[in-house]
């Protein structure tokens, strides 16, 4: 008889976000007549922008015609696209990415979830406590998490707490693990860090040989000088970091899916024999294998992005969010709640109220205000008893959903 990867059934038997969505259902049945806005899962409202659109159509007339037919793509990404990103994301800032560090995919989700595929399973791992929940569980279905300990932690993860006692500012490792995975703009806090914070980070990777998962998916929301918006701005990142971005909140491709990886050329690692092997060519090949690349039509719309008019849209857009953090923020401090993020994130990280747990408040908020977010419970034990938020919603409910807290 055939056996399973018992670490599967290591995990709690339902995604974070799926539980919530499970509740939502189960409540809406049972209230049909409720208006329920929804705050929780980082899902956007706001369309395309028209520069996606029109390139989206063209490429789909492309498909239309034998001569500009596309059928198979690369798997790492068109040099069209790659191209356009490494000179607006990086070279335009100052940094030096080329063409063959890019790796085109269908989302930084899939992309950090996958990336462990080129690492031995035997790494030690650290992360941020809360934390997004696909770095934890994709470890555990590696087999690098251990067990469930009754405290909710991990036995061979070595978590950073981001508490209101450190500012929610993960301290360095107490050991030095060999994989640390950070994610700024934080989801699910909404803080950043800044240079001084962030170059401390990379030296401490250099010193001790680790290695530094990036995850720079909300980028385009900072907008107080001075953060960094790429890991690689930081002298030295190069030798110890790889870096993850997304398009779907930047430009609401949650529906047709697109993100990137950037693997440096210095970026080394140890093999059973101790010779250091590159992890370009290891993610190269991994991609090669088991992707066949995103579509040639979502890739021909995120290269409008990068056009004068996509550049614009898109920061409309991105703009459109922020202005509804502030409408949150503002209101919710005025309604007496204790919360950070919302200035350089989408995401708002508030303490319950009454001393209710996670889930007590998610109930809480259903219930009385018929408003959804997500529980802090579920991004990790120190996320117990706080909540995030996201500004992902419209203008009119993100205000009718403030309007009712303050109520």
């Amino acid at each position: 008889m055939f056996t399973i990867n018992d670490n599967f059934t290591l995990l709690p038997s339902s995604y974070l976000f799926s539980e919530v969505a499970a509740r939502i259902k189960a409540y809406s049945e049972s209230h049909p007549d409720a208006e329920i806005i929804r705050m929780g899962i980082g899902d956007v409202t706001r369309p395309l922008c028209p520069a996606v659109i029109d390139a989206l159509h063209k490429a789909v007339d492309d498909e239309s015609a034998m001569d500009t037919f596309h059928g198979y793509g690369p798997e790492q990404g068109y040099e069209f696209l790659a191209s356009k990103i490494a000179a607006h994301d990086y070279r335009d800032r100052g940094i030096d990415i080329g063409e063959d560090e890019i790796f085109i995919s269908d989302g930084a989700k899939s992309d950090t979830g996958n990336i462990g595929d080129i690492l031995s399973t035997a790494n030690r791992i650290a992360v941020t406590d809360p934390v997004y929940p696909v770095y934890v569980d994709t470890n555990v279905m590696a087999g690098r998490g251990g067990h469930l300990l009754p405290d909710g932690h991990w036995s061979k993860i070595e978590y950073l707490p981001c508490t209101q006692e450190n500012g929610f500012v993960p301290d360095l490792p107490a050991t030095a693990p060999d994989i640390i995975y950070l994610c700024y703009p934080n989801n699910p806090t909404g803080t950043v860090l800044d240079r001084a914070a962030l170059t401390m980070w990379v030296e401490y990777c250099r010193k001790n040989g680790c290695l530094l998962l990036f995850d720079a998916a909300y980028e385009a929301f900072v907008r107080t000088p001075g953060i960094p918006r790429s890991i690689y701005e930081i002298d030295g990142a190069r030798e110890v970091a790889i870096e993850f971005r997304s398009f779907s909140k930047t430009a609401g491709f949650t529906g047709i899916r697109l993100g990137y990886t950037v693997v440096p050329k210095e970026l080394k690692g140890l093999d059973n024999n101790g010779n250091m092997v590159r992890l370009n060519p290891l993610w190269r090949r991994r991609q090669t294998t088991k992707f066949n690349g995103a579509s040639y039509i979502t890739q021909r719309g995120a290269e409008a992005l990068y056009t004068p008019d996509g550049q614009s849209q898109s920061r409309e857009t991105v703009d459109y969010y922020l202005g509804n953090a502030a409408v949150m923020l503002d209101g919710l401090r005025h309604a007496g709640y204790s919360c950070v993020g919302g200035t350089d994130s989408p995401y708002i990280w508030l303490k319950a109220a009454d001393g209710m747990s996670s889930w007590e408040f998610f109930d809480h908020l259903l219930d009385r205000y018929h408003i959804v977010g997500t529980p802090g419970s579920g991004f990790g034990p120190a996320g117990e008893g706080y909540f995030r938020l996201t500004a992902f919603n419209t203008r009119e409910n993100t205000i009718k959903a403030i309007e009712r807290l303050k109520s």
